[in-house]
């Protein structure tokens, strides 16, 4: 039987380790031929020797002309490109008073602006082609306002607006976009919490109903149907994957 993503090719920014290599080798095994990328070459590099399906590039997703270059090199290689996931992400802890504007503008550049030159270099590709999936991965931190995380909170927000706007430029050619929206998510980013750092594991996770993390596998299972034409007609919706964290009382 033929896999959800048969034929399609995929790129998957951040796709190195954690939920982007999650996503990759999914998509991989549903029949995709995935571009990952990343600046941690060394992890890129052994994430594609494992898996015939996915090749590797270097990317800074905050840099225009990296962007071009990706897309030139796949339409050059595949022809096409028919999954856009704009993965890739940093987390930077502190309140307001405590983050420096060179931290705040770090979060924002990779965070912001790698969804935005995503959108704008790839969106246009799709539209031409007459059909795509874009999936942005945003943050229950996008749908809610926590303290001491005003850089991320600023541009998962930020990515859950830029969604919208991309949903109503790109429909008229066929292009659906829409995001996720994670919670607590077993992966390296989320050791950095201070919670964890500060050995309080057990009272995070008493803030999920669910009462556990969530596997990165899970999110590449929900990027897995948003990616592929079971979702046909879903267009600019926010995709909450939490356990139940944003409702819990």
């Amino acid at each position: 039987m033929a896999g959800r993503l048969e034929g399609k090719v995929a790129l998957i920014t951040g796709g190195a380790r954690g939920q982007g290599a999650a996503e990759a080798t999914l998509f991989a095994e549903e029949g995709a031929v995935v571009v990952i990328t990343d600046v941690l070459d060394g992890d890129g590099e052994a994430m594609a020797s494992s898996n015939d399906r996915v090749r590797y590039l270097h990317h800074d997703v905050t840099n225009e002309d990296e962007w071009a270059a990706v897309v030139e090199e796949m339409l050059e290689d595949f022809g096409k490109i028919d999954v856009l996931i704009n993965n890739a992400g940093i987390f930077r802890y502190g309140s307001i008073a405590e983050t420096t504007l060179a931290e705040y503008r770090q979060v924002i550049d990779v965070n912001q602006v790698g969804v935005f030159l995503g959108l704008k270099h790839v969106g246009p590709v799709m539209a031409a082609a007459g059909s795509g999936s874009i999936v942005n991965i945003s943050s229950v931190a996008g749908m809610r306002g926590p303290a001491t995380m005003v850089a991320y909170t600023a541009s998962k927000w930020a990515v859950r607006g830029m969604t919208k706007v991309a949903m109503n430029e790109f429909a008229p050619s066929g292009v659906r976009v829409n995001s996720v929206h994670p919670g607590l998510i077993e992966t390296p980013m989320l050791e950095h919490h201070p919670m964890i750092e500060g050995g309080q594991a057990d009272a995070l996770i008493r803030r999920v109903p669910y009462g556990r993390l969530a596997e990165a596998e899970e999110v590449a299972r929900l990027a897995l149907f948003l990616a592929s034409d079971d979702s046909e007609y879903m267009n600019g919706v926010e995709f909450v994957i939490d356990g139940g964290m944003t409702q819990g009382f």
